[in-house]
């Protein structure tokens, strides 16, 4: 058995747990460091915000940044040099460089960059501390890597992307539709709010997404019929995008649900399930996230059903 690379052990301990060895535990113990080291620094930025503490607290809390970006940095160079140890990309026919700048254009490479980008910024640009507050903020993202319900609804929109921007642009004609129909309806009454077409947006999509804050409304009575009409469009609209999503997932998991019963049912094709039989199955299970009741569940529903048939065959046997 070959030994592994330094590269090769890198790229097993930074690769998140949940994708494929998700009983190591040094990946393990090094997910939930960067998890716990994440959400200290949303805290810590929040408390930044808070006078009397930064003038108690100002360069402790700078310390702890300046370390964090420190272990930011290391992760996020380590991650370009062993990225080319990915099974997906591994033999491709790509120069080793050519692999590091496709993997530093994907979206997870992007967020560890932007994390550790407004530091440097601020040591060589005299950039406004909101902004780089705001750009900080992208290290929460990076918890999207270590959560199975965050890569759920990531797939989700990938697959619904087109029926999504589909839904989005009927929502953006109606809206402008709308702003249309209301500018001719309440422009010579109230001309600062309805005055120009542009103006009226604002009073569109209120009235779709049915929140109606009430600083702007129409004062004409076929103005107030056409914004009824509106609202009661927008409660229909804007549940599309809605539907497609909890379609998409409810589709997702029952997938999931199928490629745990198929895997169960090729394991047990000897009749039983040995050891590592069920260790196999159990990461297969925290993969694919399922419930660890509902995986036990459908383990013994096909293990019931495997005992209906072999008892069937011997009684047909028999006769």
């Amino acid at each position: 058995m070959s030994k592994l690379s330094l590269r090769a052990k890198s790229y097993r301990i930074l690769r998140p747990y949940l994708e494929s060895q998700a009983g190591e535990w040094p990946s393990r113990l090094f997910d939930y460091s960067l998890i716990v080291l994440i959400i200290a620094n949303a805290i810590a930025m929040m408390l930044e915000t808070v006078p009397h503490i930064v003038v108690q607290w100002g360069n402790a809390l700078n310390i702890f940044d300046a370390v964090s970006v420190a272990v930011f940095t290391a992760e996020y160079v380590t991650r370009v040099w062993c990225c080319v140890e990915k099974p997906e990309i591994k033999h491709a026919d790509k120069s080793l460089f050519k692999q590091r700048v496709h993997y530093m254009l994907s979206p997870m490479a992007i967020v560890d960059l932007l994390a550790i980008l407004p530091f440097y910024l601020g040591m060589f640009i005299n950039l406004d501390l909101r902004i780089l507050r705001i750009l900080r903020l992208t290290r929460l993202i990076k918890l999207g890597r270590y959560s199975h319900s965050v890569q759920l609804l990531w797939q989700v929109l990938r697959n619904e992307a087109r029926t999504l921007f589909a839904a989005m642009s009927v929502l953006v004609i109606v809206m402008t539709f709308a702003a249309t129909g209301i500018y001719y309806l309440e422009r010579e009454l109230q001309p600062e709010v309805f005055g120009t077409i542009p103006n009226a947006m604002w009073w569109a999509l209120v009235t779709l997404t049915t929140l109606g804050y009430g600083d702007v409304i129409p004062v004409t009575a076929t103005g107030k019929v056409f914004s009824g009409l509106v609202t009661l469009l927008g409660v229909t609209l804007y549940a599309l995008p809605a539907g497609i999503l909890s379609s998409s997932f409810t589709a997702q998991l029952h997938l999931r649900r199928e490629r745990f019963r198929a895997l169960v049912n090729d394991a047990m094709e000897d009749g039983y399930l040995s050891g590592n039989d069920y260790q196999h199955i159990e990461k297969i299970r925290e993969l694919l996230y399922l419930d660890k009741e509902e995986a036990e569940l459908i383990v013994q529903l096909l293990k019931h059903r495997q005992g209906g048939h072999s008892q069937a065959n011997d009684d047909n046997s028999s006769d």
